[in-house]
């Protein structure tokens, strides 16, 4: 596309690094990427085709939109270096409030891609869930314009709702990714390969995709298998913390069945 709209990241990690690629991919022109770090701010500009800088005083005072991609508890004090006039700032975050930005730029919002990234993984942004909220209308119509020209998915938001997405989100990918984790620990200790799980994984992500996940639930204690239960603590008795969420996550699926017209798997 021959877009008007000059771009500027601050932040080099995962997340500025797909973004960038995006948009980089849908035309946009990006004026610089901003890092503390030379080494990463060059990496990124490079592929983008842009100016690095390691300085807020050499930062464009011209861009159309300065997009904060950097660590929640960063984002405010990234805002007070950009010194802006009327453009648009955006942070990407999911937890923090919009208004850490409302003392810099009379237009600002949240541009929050609803996906976990990885640097060397490229990401299909066409897919991704991007959840917008603007301090007024114009502002707001041109992120949903920005957004919906490199996702299928564009979602207007308030504050509250992209708290409990984000929530959700925690549970949804986070904390069963650290569950992978003590299944592969769990493995490891009989020299046994996490790739046994594999299969399991990906049947259980595509019913997840295709039914709800209430629905979808199987194992022990769905079923109330009291027997089965306790002997997986038995064989957690050296682990205690283990047995505590193996407890936990058990009466909580029980608890889910008792209030939920789930069927026993």
């Amino acid at each position: 596309m021959d877009s008007p709209i000059k771009i500027s990241i601050i932040g080099s990690g995962n997340l500025a690094t797909q973004l960038g690629f995006a948009l980089h991919k849908e035309g946009y022109f990006i004026s610089q990427v901003y890092s503390r770090s030379q080494k990463n701010a060059s990496i990124l500009s490079k592929k983008l085709k842009a100016e690095a800088i390691t300085d807020f005083k050499k930062l464009s005072k011209d861009s159309s939109i300065y997009i904060i991609a950097v660590k929640d508890d960063a984002i405010e004090s990234v805002a007070k270096q950009l010194k802006l006039k009327d453009q648009i700032v955006v942070h990407t975050s999911g937890s923090v409030s919009m208004d850490v930005l409302k003392k810099y730029s009379k237009n600002y919002g949240v541009f929050y891609p609803l996906q976990t990234f990885s640097k060397d993984k490229q990401s299909n942004f066409k897919v991704i869930p991007i959840c917008i909220e603007a301090s007024n209308n114009n502002t707001s119509t041109t992120l949903q314009y920005f957004a919906k020209s490199i996702s299928s998915n564009v979602q207007k938001v308030n504050s509250a709702q992209r708290k409990k997405i984000h929530l959700a989100a925690v549970f949804a990918c986070n904390f069963s990714n650290h569950m992978y984790a003590i299944a592969e620990k769990l493995l490891a200790k009989d020299k046994l390969s996490f790739d046994l799980l594999k299969p399991l994984i990906e049947e259980t992500a595509n019913k997840t995709i295709n039914t709800k996940p209430s629905k979808a639930q199987t194992g022990p204690a769905i079923r109330n298998d009291k027997k089965t239960m306790d002997a997986h603590l038995k064989v957690l008795l050296k682990e205690k913390d283990l047995q505590k969420i193996y407890e936990l996550i058990s009466k909580s699926i029980v608890k889910t069945k008792s209030i939920s017209p789930l069927r026993s798997k």
